[in-house]
């Protein structure tokens, strides 16, 4: 699915062929139509609409002589709630380690031997965890006791 979706707002990134589902939702438009109102070739609308028409975004109508298109709502809708989901990801109110991000390897063994502060304040690191100086953990934490990077255990209060 992600595949997909990247493939249509690939699509649609495209200045002309974005200007083409807007025109397509207000009216039915032919070929001819659209290449007047956008003033491009007749051969360019129909390169176009032929990547929309891939994607699953418009549709033709033969209608007489000439093709008439639509915009696949449907479609459109759908590509709308996908973008909604993203937006409804659950957001991580504090910053992340980035190897807590990779799934091979195990967050809490990590979180023993990493100093969380590396991560959201890496100009206060030089080097490896475990090279943190005095004035790095003392910055990080108020004293030199407790310190993860150091492989110490947090005092208990």
């Amino acid at each position: 699915m992600t595949t997909e979706l990247v493939q249509t707002l690939k699509t649609l990134a495209d200045e002309t062929r974005l200007s083409l589902v807007k025109l397509l939702l207000t009216h039915d438009l032919c070929v001819g139509a659209l290449a007047k109102r956008l003033a491009v070739s007749e051969a360019t609308v129909s390169q176009h609409l032929k990547q929309l028409r891939e994607a699953g975004l418009v549709k033709g109508e033969k209608r007489g002589y000439w093709t008439h298109y639509t915009v696949e709502k449907e479609k459109l809708n759908e590509l709308a709630g996908l973008l909604r989901g993203l937006t409804e990801l659950p957001s991580c109110s504090e910053g992340v380690c980035i190897k807590k991000l990779n799934n091979r390897i195990d967050c809490y063994k990590e979180e023993k031997k990493m100093c969380d502060c590396k991560c959201q304040k890496p100009e206060k690191l030089k080097g490896k965890p475990e090279e943190c100086t005095l004035e790095q953990i003392k910055e990080c934490h108020g004293d030199e006791k407790g310190h993860t990077c150091c492989g110490d255990e947090p005092e208990k209060k």
